[in-house]
């Protein structure tokens, strides 16, 4: 199955500059967080830089969809790759000059998420393009497992880089992974239809067009909300709360942040591997219990909280979310035409970074009088509570229609 995919000259290059770049974008977020650290020694400051990756979603997230669906994506992906490139040279250039600060960290960090705006809905975008629909269930697995998974690699560099020449020069290795990227996706052979020419009014109308279809999309419509909600209750406890816990535990917080990091990203491999044997068509009762999963491991190390069961959560949660995630892209690519994919990858984008910057604001504000401890606790639990119920309703809803159904088939 696997091997066959590979074969493909196109899943090949999309599948390896995916990964290239994801490993690079993996280094550059741990970077900026432990910059951010060490400038202020501040969990709020720590929280507003992870915001800062946030905000552009909420800004240029649905816009960035448009453009994805409106211009060839090819040359899209591969001039946005190339602006990045001077834009991590830049942190580089301050730090030797003495010159990196603080603020400056943030609007760095704010330009290359306005990048992704543009990038990453292209990018999904294109993997329909190059598989058939009995294919897409394994791509997208091979996708994720790439992507995810490639941060099994993340701690091997960040620790090596961390002891020699120092965190800074993750973004040197990041820049080198966008140029990667770009020889990657110059190997792709796309059929596209020319670029169409669209003012901002027509772009807002291409936007209210698709917020009107949505609404007739119940299942992806409840799919997006419950993905807001669960992401919510994550954000914070995972990507700040996690380092600031290793933080009062240890002395070599940044080590093993790294290495949960790594841990995670092998156990989504397996999970990624493992899931296509057993499910060929995800629904969203598949999708529940990827949450389900998901929750229960942030309430064990919230409950634990010891280094050890640290490690031994993120296993859980690199069960629950790589189940979670398969799930919302196979139910997007099933119900969304190819004309619309941009704008609905972009829609769940901005959807998750809105409650990414919810969940960083609140949680950033929360941190300073209830312990970190106590937040992953009542997340984790919110979380399971919340899949339960909707598993229920969903399979009671099931039930329903299978029961109407032998009834109208017998008479």
């Amino acid at each position: 199955m696997y091997k066959m995919l590979w074969k493909n000259r196109n899943i090949r290059f999309y599948l390896l500059g995916g990964g290239i770049s994801r490993l690079g974008d993996v280094l550059t977020g741990m970077a900026f967080l432990f910059l951010a650290y060490e400038l202020t020694g501040s969990k709020l400051h720590t929280t507003g830089i992870a915001l800062a990756e946030t905000i552009p979603y909420l800004l240029f997230g649905l816009i960035g969809g448009v453009v994805a669906d409106t211009f060839p994506r090819k040359k899209l992906l591969i001039s946005l790759d190339l602006l990045r490139v001077p834009l991590m040279l830049a942190v580089i250039a301050l730090h030797y000059f003495n010159a990196l600060t603080y603020p400056a960290l943030i609007i760095i960090s704010f330009l290359i998420q306005t990048i992704g705006c543009f990038f990453n809905p292209a990018h999904r975008a294109v993997l329909p393009m190059v598989t058939k629909d009995d294919e897409r269930a394994s791509a997208n697995s091979m996708y994720d497992t790439v992507t995810r998974g490639i941060t099994i690699l993340t701690p091997v560099i960040a620790i090596w880089l961390l002891n020699t020449f120092g965190v800074i020069h993750f973004f040197t290795v990041d820049a080198f992974t966008y140029l990667l990227s770009v020889w990657c996706l110059s190997k792709l052979y796309l059929i596209e239809s020319p670029a169409r020419k669209k003012t901002l009014k027509m772009m807002f109308l291409s936007i209210y067009e698709f917020g009107l279809w949505i609404k007739k999309a119940p299942t992806l419509r409840m799919l997006f909300l419950f993905t807001f909600y669960t992401v919510f209750l994550n954000t914070w406890v995972w990507q700040v709360g996690l380092l600031l816990s290793l933080s009062e535990l240890s002395l070599h917080s940044e080590e093993l942040y790294s290495g949960i990091q790594g841990v995670f990203g092998g156990v989504v491999i397996l999970t990624n591997l493992i899931l296509p044997s057993f499910i060929k068509n995800f629904n969203l009762r598949h999708y529940l219990v990827g949450a389900l999963i998901w929750g229960s491991g942030i309430c064990y190390y919230g409950l634990l909280y010891e280094v050890e069961h640290f490690f031994i959560g993120c296993i859980l949660v690199g069960i629950g979310l790589p189940i979670a995630s398969l799930s919302r892209v196979y139910l997007i690519q099933k119900y969304v035409p190819e004309s619309k994919m941009g704008r609905a990858f972009s829609t769940n984008a901005v959807l998750l970074y809105a409650s990414n910057t919810l969940s960083l604001v609140l949680y950033g504000l929360l941190s300073t009088f209830m312990t970190i401890r106590l937040l992953m606790i009542g997340s984790g639990l919110m979380i399971m509570m919340s899949s339960i119920t909707f598993l229920l309703i969903h399979l009671m809803k099931v039930t329903e229609l299978r029961r109407r159904f032998m009834v109208h088939f017998l008479k």
